[in-house]
This record gives C-alpha cells, structure tokens and sequence, in this order.
C-alpha cells in the first residue's frame, strides 16, 4: 500500500470553492441512505436546517423507509423518494448530498459512489469498515473535490472545543499518554437460527460487499455489530468517539505500535468481536494511547484522561472538564464553555461554500481515528504486539496482519483500487 498523501490545504478547499454544485441557489436536496437508529437521528437532525429538503431516502428494509417517509411528510408536507438500492439515488442529478447511516461494512463504498457521482457525504463513524476502503475513501474526496464529514459529533461540542483550546495552549504541558474508559454495559445476544430472509428486506443488497451468507436475525438490525463481516465490535461502534477526542487533543495521527487483549467474557452466544477490549498505542515519539472498554457489569462513568508534564485534565461524559495543575490536588475552576455547534447545519454550510476547512469532523481526520480502531481490532485478531510503519500504511513484513488490512469484496460491490 503506497503513500498517501491526503492534507486537506488552502490549494485543495480553492480548487473545490471554484466547483460549486449550484451557484444558482443554495437549497440543498439531500439523501439519507441506512434509516434505522442513526438514519433516524441524521433525519431529524436535518430537519429543522433552514432551505433543506430531504428528498430521498435509502434502505433495503423497505418498512424502515417507509416509517421514515411518514415522519418527513408530517413534518413538510412532502414525501420523500424511497429507494432500496442507492445507485438510483446516485443517478439523481437534483441530489446535492448524502448522509451515510448504513451498516459499518457499507459506509465507505457508499460515500465513494455518492462522491464520485457529484454528491457531497456526510458519513456516519467508523467511516470505513477496514484501512484500505478508509483510505480510497479520502482519496475519492480530494479528487472530486467533494465535502466530507464523519460523524464525531463531539467536535462540536464547546465543552470538548475549550477543553482542546486549553490542551493545544499548552496548559497541562506536553502530554505524553491519553487514557479513556467506555463502559459498554452489554447483554449476551444468544443464538438466532438460520432461515430465509423476510421479503421486506432486500438481502443481497443488505449484505452489500460482504460475503454472501444465511440470513439469522442477529445480523438485522442491530446485532450486526458483533459480526467482523458487518461491524467493528465495540472499539469501532463506540470506541472511535473516544479516540478522537484523545487523538485530537494529543496532536496525533498514526502509530507505530499497537497491542490489544480482550475477549468476547461472560458471552456463550453468536457474537464474534470482543465485549472488554483493552488497547495500546505507541507513537514515534513515544506518547502513549490507552484504551479500554468493557462490556459487563459497571458502575464507572465514561472518561477520558490526558496527562501532561504540568497537571492532568480529565473530561466527563458531558464535557464537564477536571482539571488539576502541578502537585495541587484541588481542581482549577471549570472555565466558560462556548455553544455547541450543529454539526448538520456545519455540513450543509460547507456544501454551500464549497470550503472543506470549515468542517469541524472532515473525512481526513475521521478516518485518522477510524483507523486506530482498525489498527487495534486486527492487533486483538491476530493476537500479537504489531509494529504498523504510519508513512508506508502497512504492518512491515507481516503478511496475517496486512491481510486484515481490507477484504475480499463481493461482486459488483467492489471498493475501486482507482477512484
């Protein structure tokens, strides 16, 4: 896998201002694709952005688009088209924009055929389903000169913008380790019985890019998460907010080191991806990662923690930030926060200006945290400390776990090589 060399720069967001969709106006006619929980979210979170209209919907469970339908016409008056396959919203010409809400194992391809077709995408986390999609991904925004965004909704929260502003002030010095804790506070998920896929669901096109198989009803809907074809377990459901706060904070990119120890505990049921999970990152430098999630029974909060050579600032759930300097264990007084900012207004106002600078979770920096999860999920499969060249983009001389680098792809739902 060659270098890639993605830097969003003030060249690349000029080139893309001069290419805008519509200089004629600036309503923006976007299409949802995957209306289950978070389709759902994307949905009325567009609603109420002004001179928007939600003019298609996508899904191959055909009930979910139509729920979703009622829902817009209730609130507009208007119906939305529905679709099961994507590629006819694709060939929409008065389509300006997508949001990605599909199973993780759909999210890139469906970005790059949007983007390739003229559409801007906002893509729900984990934006790729492995590293190498992630990075045509990327690839595909820069050369089409689309806006891109990944859903890391916390970067548009004041809370989490001052507690950055501080850290990138220098405030608890250089940090050398950043620590979070994910409490998952999952149930088994059992054992679902193979059966023939119900009609309302197009199963061919649900499975997309992953192997053909049986249908059981612990892939549809949620469940999918626990299964490596489709999902990413915990550390890419959840775990990839987490990181990117980390990540954000601390200045970093790609490591050089990754170990990770878990397994699937206290589990007897079909789930393949580990319910506890514990990670460790290493960079050049040698700043540290930590993360561990667990699945079971907790009463621990969610947090993150970042120590520096001046004190320690530690963030809540909420933002709320605990900030202690030098040997004084008595924490500084919480500063003012500014507003949050909406992160499908921040897209849309994007789209408009055709300048990528202005999103606050672009593609590039999403991915970036996508693929630590990746990075840990195939250190926890393979079992073993792998050493990851962060230039390069491949584990040196390690054939097992550059193979779970991508996949084999499933015709015709192929991510292209060339973009």
């Amino acid at each position: 896998m060659k270098r890639r060399h993605f830097l969003l720069s003030s060249a690349a967001t000029t080139a893309a201002a001069a290419t805008s969709w519509a200089q004629a106006s600036d309503r923006v006619r976007v299409a949802v694709i995957g209306v289950g929980s978070r389709g759902s979210a994307h949905i009325r979170e567009m609603l109420p952005v002004q001179n928007v209209e939600i003019a298609a919907l996508v899904d191959p469970d055909g009930n979910r688009t139509e729920q979703n339908a009622s829902v817009i016409f209730q609130k507009t008056g208007k119906r939305p088209k529905l679709e099961s396959d994507m590629r006819r919203v694709f060939e929409d010409k008065s389509i300006d924009a997508v949001t990605v809400a599909t199973t993780n194992h759909w999210h890139a391809l469906t970005a790059i055929w949007a983007m390739q077709a003229g559409k801007d995408a906002f893509v729900e986390k984990p934006v790729s389903h492995n590293i190498y999609e992630g990075i045509k991904l990327v690839e595909t925004a820069r050369k089409y000169k689309r806006m891109a965004a990944g859903c890391t909704q916390r970067r548009y929260w004041g809370r989490f913008r001052k507690a950055i502003e501080l850290l990138h002030a220098g405030v608890i010095g250089d940090i050398y380790q950043g620590n979070f804790f994910f409490p998952g506070r999952r149930d088994s998920i059992g054992f679902k019985e193979t059966k023939a896929p119900p009609n309302w669901l197009n199963w061919d096109l649900w499975l997309g890019p992953a192997p053909m198989q049986p249908y059981h009803e612990n892939l549809v809907h949620y469940n999918w998460h626990w299964f490596w074809d489709f999902g990413n377990g915990e550390l890419g459901n959840n775990g990839i907010h987490m990181i990117d706060i980390l990540r954000w904070g601390m200045r970093k990119t790609l490591p050089v080191r990754v170990h990770s120890t878990g397994g699937r505990v206290g589990m007897n049921d079909q789930g393949q991806t580990p319910n506890s999970q514990n990670v460790t990152w290493i960079y050049a430098d040698g700043a540290v990662i930590n993360g561990q999630l667990r699945g079971l029974y907790t009463n621990e909060p969610m947090r993150w923690d970042f120590f520096g050579t001046k004190g320690h600032l530690q963030l809540q759930a909420d933002g709320r930030h605990v900030l202690t300097l030098g040997r004084n264990k008595a924490p500084e007084p919480e500063p003012e926060y500014p507003a949050n900012i909406d992160h499908m207004q921040n897209f849309v106002e994007a789209v408009r200006s055709r300048d990528a600078n202005h999103i606050h979770a672009e593609i590039e920096q999403t991915f970036l945290s996508t693929a630590l999860c990746h990075l840990g999920n195939i250190a926890y499969r393979t079992g073993r400390d792998l050493r990851f060249d962060p230039t390069a983009l491949t584990f040196p001389g390690d054939a097992e776990a550059n193979r779970l680098l991508t996949r084999e792809y499933r015709a015709p739902y192929i991510v292209p090589d060339k973009v």
